[in-house]
């Protein structure tokens, strides 16, 4: 008998020509090559950041006192480092804050050795204090979302019944970058399959960003995480949004009618399905598209900023209510572009101003067989553009009052 296992209609795919293997690509199928030459580049590049026009829109970043309580999670990484007792472990987990890993990352499976140790590898009192250092810098609901995806994780690779190691609850590499410190710069990193969290401290802001998160299964089906649905807020609001823009309001946001394939340009169906800021695009010139904010009606505007909210407030605050107030500085030249039908699912979204691009797009299969993109398959990502991705900005304002030490 075949293979009657389905998810949403679609079986498991055939992966032909790849292999993963204890986290990572250890084996690339042809097709994906041309990725990995363009990340391989791109990672080598010095870092701009994200831009409109090829240049870095100067002054909106700056050096502040946030009241923020850092010593939360500079404790709980501390009591983190203590705890791990293997000495290989801790030259992988920890590197100095400048490390060119740092940019290195992707929300697959990396082809190369990537600094930090799964949290599968770590004992289990280690694998919690890990996650306790990311719980201390998210909010609750952040914390919850990226934990449903861990098991979303899990819940793929039983279903496909392949690389079981690889895609599960705890397969994501975790790593820390520079000493842990009040008011010191330093950093944190937790990467892995559709979860890619980059937290970066100097003084008492934090940057949250660059933030993927994603799933395959957006509604775990069977186990103890039977049930669980992701991305219901950004998919629903999003779509409310759309649906409530005019004729006039639609001719500007929609960039293309149609999710399908057939109907899309080359660039738009690649693996990236159509996103623009994701892994080793740290630099893209990502022009204006969409309706401006500052054509929309009061209440689409509120829609907007609460739509930004589900993204922004993930962060811990003060630091989500912090990005939203500088998104919302700049609220009338952001702009809301659309591709695919404003009525229905599915769609792609993207909200793009000055500090704030946030993606969202439903994708096409990768472990599962639909060929064209399905609402069970989610990618989110949200950057700081203008230099701002990485605390990159507030690093460059910090070293110039403190010296870097070489």
């Amino acid at each position: 008998m075949g293979n009657t296992r389905l998810y949403r209609g679609h079986a498991p795919r055939n992966i032909a020509g790849g292999r993963l293997h204890h986290g990572i690509a250890v084996q690339m199928p042809p097709m994906a090559q041309p990725m990995i030459e363009r990340l391989n580049a791109a990672f080598a590049q010095p870092f701009t950041g994200i831009t409109a026009d090829g240049s870095v829109r100067p002054g909106l970043f700056s050096l502040q006192a946030t009241g923020a309580a850092t010593g939360p999670v500079v404790s709980a990484a501390r009591a983190f480092l203590a705890g791990v007792r293997r000495d290989d472990h801790r030259a992988l987990l920890q590197v100095p804050l400048d490390s060119p890993d740092r940019r290195r990352w992707t929300n697959a499976f990396p082809h190369w050795a990537p600094q930090g140790v799964r949290l599968a590898d770590l004992e289990p009192a280690s694998r919690e204090a890990a996650l306790a250092v990311v719980a201390a810098s998210l909010s609750t609901r952040g914390f919850a979302d990226a934990r449903r995806i861990m098991k979303a994780n899990q819940a793929l690779g039983e279903f496909i019944n392949h690389s079981c190691d690889t895609i599960c609850e705890f397969g994501f590499f975790f790593s820390l970058f520079g000493e842990p410190a009040e008011g010191a710069p330093w950093g944190w990193r937790l990467m892995g399959n559709h979860l890619v969290l980059h937290a970066s401290f100097v003084g008492d802001q934090m940057v949250l960003t660059p933030a993927f998160y994603g799933t395959e299964m957006s509604v775990i089906e069977g186990g103890p995480d039977a049930g669980q649905e992701l991305f219901v807020d950004e998919q629903r609001l999003g779509l409310e949004l759309a649906s409530s823009l005019t004729a006039a309001q639609r001719a500007a946001a929609v960039l293309h009618p149609s999710m399908l394939s057939k109907d899309l340009p080359r660039h738009l169906t690649g693996p990236d399905g159509r996103h623009l800021g994701g892994a080793g695009q740290d630099n893209r010139v990502i022009a204006p598209e969409g309706v401006v904010a500052g054509a929309l009606s009061a209440g689409q505007r509120e829609l907007l900023l609460r739509l930004m909210t589900v993204y922004l407030g993930r962060a811990a605050e003060p630091h989500g209510a912090l990005a939203l107030q500088a998104a919302a500085a700049h609220l009338d030249e952001t702009r809301f572009a659309w591709i695919g039908d404003p009525e229905k699912l599915p769609f792609y979204y993207r909200i793009h101003g000055p500090t704030t691009l946030i993606e969202f797009d439903h994708h096409s299969g990768v472990f599962l067989s639909n060929p064209e993109p399905e609402p069970f398959h989610i990618h989110t990502i949200v950057r700081t553009p203008n230099g701002g991705d990485y605390g990159m900005d507030l690093l460059r304002q910090h070293y110039a009052q403190h010296p870097h030490p070489h």
